[in-house]
């Protein structure tokens, strides 16, 4: 337990000199008139230190305090933004903003409108919580020199964040998130830092750009009878959604009503996660109530998208496709035209990918995890991450884009309802042809991040030799970085018969995640026995790795 003493009174009494926010003011007011250990322990971790500005951005919890996410932070972060901006030359065009629906995320946005005037560079603020993938369209649909989104994707609903683009239209990477994190802290004084309220502001123009661009990805004469439940999860994807979704030429989808419109609390899930077990549940409910042919899901900000269907075998009849699932569908339909380019996935992802590449002559990349680095591939034709992330149109958006992926995935199942066959009888044909890909993932969810760090350096000291069935052959410290990838705090162990395993600590949440795959042939056509030798794999993986891991 902390005690307020004089150091830390005097911290929040600085903050509170600098505050504009009454709600953030009369919170910290609060905490320091309360006297409790708890308070004292909540004040102490506010204080320690300051929300850190990285590759992500900033995300955190909205409150007073240099390590929560608030007004203060943002104007700092924005203020240095700017001067990094401007120490680079990059001033020959506006820097374009976008919000979501979470707490205070419009408050944000115009501050950060407000200080980039007040650096004397132009700001576009959309007039309308907005999908995120709209702000990496428009970076490029406008020629700006930076973009920011003020959101936390799909974070718990107590928390905001602060993502940033360059002009190319990709996410900030190193070395420009640790100068944009100095110029930040050299930020005087609140009082310092002016602030204009001139700002142009967007809105249909550029929506409809955007919804023209993916109009054009669905050729003519292409099927487009198919059923669909949908929701956003209570975030802002409806709209743009419903509309890409008319202009492609296909019918409106049902929408699950208790989530249609935006709401920062998330009510009816846990975690506003289509990942996350439970979150999908009420459009599957839906989706059986009509008898839909496919199921769709964004996240709150609609950068991902999630996929279910109709399977016999599943309990309740349905069942959510895994990331690499309909990675390995969207490669496959999108890289059997054979385009020039390159097709690219992170490590933590399938090697399936890259299989199908090979297969139509499409040269192929891995990348460190993140779109940071998949959206910034030269000649990217296709990219994706296993968390329900999926680039399929890079020349309009070098970012996983959950609205372009949601048309894409419905001409997709369309083309396939055409011929009689469903998006499962696609994953059996890849099974076939390929062998069978199978992959899981252990994510163990700490309160104490210093045990994510005791778990990787166990695995450094005393690395497994064997994993379930599989030996390991080779591990890469992937802290070290290659000749190919920039070093990241992860391990990769290459096991025996074409499996895999990465360790890695997540980049945004309090979670250690471990990235399992499996290759099984498939004897006689049987993709079924080989998919359940695959799970018998994956689960002696999985207990072998808990237990390495001590967690």
């Amino acid at each position: 337990m902390v005690t307020v003493n004089d150091d830390l009174r005097a911290a929040a009494e600085a903050w509170l000199s600098e505050d504009p926010d009454p709600d953030t003011r009369a919170e910290l007011r609060q905490l320091l008139a309360d006297g409790s250990d708890e308070a004292g322990d909540e004040l102490a971790d506010r204080f320690a230190g300051t929300l850190e500005f990285g590759t992500a951005g900033l995300r955190g919890a909205v409150a007073a305090g240099p390590n929560r996410m608030n007004r203060v932070v943002v104007i700092r972060a924005a203020a240095g933004l700017c001067a990094y901006l401007k120490d680079k030359g990059h001033t020959d065009g506006p820097v374009l903003i976008g919000y979501d629906a979470r707490h205070k995320s419009d408050v944000f946005a115009q501050d950060t409108a407000a200080v980039v005037r007040g650096a004397g560079l132009d700001a576009v603020l959309l007039d309308q919580h907005t999908p995120t993938p709209v702000i990496a369209f428009g970076i490029k649909h406008l020629q700006a020199v930076a973009g920011v989104v003020v959101t936390a994707s799909h974070n718990p609903p107590q928390d905001n964040g602060y993502k940033v683009y360059l002009g190319d239209g990709s996410q900030i990477v190193p070395p420009a998130d640790a100068e944009i994190a100095a110029a930040i802290a050299a930020v005087g004084h609140l009082d310092s830092v002016p602030r204009g309220d001139d700002w142009q502001t967007i809105g249909d123009e550029l929506l409809n750009a955007y919804l023209d661009r993916i109009a054009q990805l669905v050729p003519a004469d292409a099927p487009r009878h198919l059923k669909v439940a949908y929701t956003p999860l209570h975030g802002v994807g409806r709209t743009l959604a419903e509309d890409a979704i008319a202009r492609a030429g296909f019918a409106a989808p049902a929408v699950v009503a208790a989530q249609a419109d935006p709401d920062p609390d998330f009510p009816t899930v846990s975690f506003p996660n289509p990942e996350e077990p439970g979150a999908i549940d009420a459009a599957l409910e839906l989706a059986r109530s009509v008898d839909a042919d496919i199921a769709v899901a964004n996240d709150p900000d609609a950068d991902r998208c999630a996929v279910a269907v109709p399977d016999p075998a599943a309990d309740g009849g349905w069942r959510m496709l895994r990331g690499d699932e309909l990675g390995a569908l969207l490669g496959e339909f999108l890289l059997s035209p054979r385009p020039a380019g390159v097709a690219a996935c992170s490590i933590v992802s399938s090697s399936l990918l890259g299989k199908i590449a090979a297969s139509y002559g499409v040269r192929y990349v891995e990348t460190l995890t993140g779109f940071k680095w998949i959206g910034r591939v030269p000649e990217l034709v296709f990219g994706y991450e296993e968390a329900l992330g999926y680039c399929v149109d890079p020349a309009a958006v070098k970012d996983k884009d959950g609205i372009s992926t949601l048309v894409r995935v419905l001409q997709m199942a369309a083309a396939a309802k055409a011929e009689g066959r469903t998006l499962l009888d696609l994953l059996d044909d890849l099974a076939l042809k390929y062998g069978l890909h199978a992959t899981d993932q252990l994510s163990v969810r700490v309160e104490d991040l210093s045990l994510i760090g005791a778990a990787m350096e166990r695995l450094r000291a005393t690395p497994p030799t064997s994993l379930g069935e599989y030996t390991v052959e080779r591990i890469d410290d992937l802290s070290q970085g290659s000749e190919t990838l920039p070093p990241t705090d992860g391990l990769r162990y290459t096991l025996s018969e074409g499996a895999r395993v990465v360790v890695r600590p997540s980049g945004t949440e309090p979670k250690l995640k471990c990235y399992l795959e499996v290759v099984v042939p498939v004897a006689d056509s049987d993709v079924s026995s080989a998919r359940g030798q695959a799970a018998k794999n994956l689960s002696g993986i999985k207990q072998a790795l808990s237990t390495a891991l001590g967690l």
